[in-house]
């Protein structure tokens, strides 16, 4: 099952949205990331299994590919991994599209589902927000650095766990 979730990166003085596409397919298991994307992004796969994990969602042995777009500007930082483990999330069936469609999602994810503050929250919501995006969920040590942006509803999440009982 295809999922998009919206997420946002910073790249040199310019912030810009990030679409994080997942589609968990029958095939090969594996865990593959696309996208022009430094280590720490490429690392958030395993924390993002782990955290699942602990939550007591096992991710399925079957092909995971995870495409961050646009392809052509760099990606970097621990904040896709809260967007990526919505989308498996979706692409599981735990969450429906409806649900979490038309909202920013930024973290990075401890390994028992905490999640973290990362930086850049400001000018992301900022970018988003200019785009019509309105609904920000971030770390909860970010929520009142994105609530500086009046026209974003924000609410900030500090576990994973949080995140489920909210949708």
């Amino acid at each position: 099952m295809f999922s998009t979730i919206l997420s946002g990166a910073i790249f040199g003085m310019h912030s810009y949205p990030v679409r994080v596409e997942v589609d968990v397919s029958q095939g090969l298991p594996c865990f593959v990331m696309v996208g022009n994307i430094g280590s720490e992004v490429r690392e958030s796969g395993e924390r993002v299994r782990i955290a699942l994990k602990n939550m007591g969602l096992n991710l399925p042995p079957m092909h995971i590919a995870v495409n961050f777009s646009p392809a052509n500007l760099r990606k970097e930082g621990t904040g896709f991994d809260l967007p990526v483990a919505v989308a498996l999330l979706v692409s599981m069936g735990k969450l429906k599209m409806e649900q979490v469609e038309h909202i920013l999602f930024l973290g990075e994810l401890g390994l028992n589902g905490e999640i973290r503050p990362v930086r850049g929250v400001l000018p992301i919501v900022r970018a988003v927000t200019e785009q019509g995006i309105y609904k920000c969920i971030v770390p909860l040590q970010n929520a009142p650095e994105a609530a500086m942006i009046k026209a974003a509803e924000v609410v900030g999440i500090s576990h994973l766990q949080q995140l489920t009982e909210l949708f």
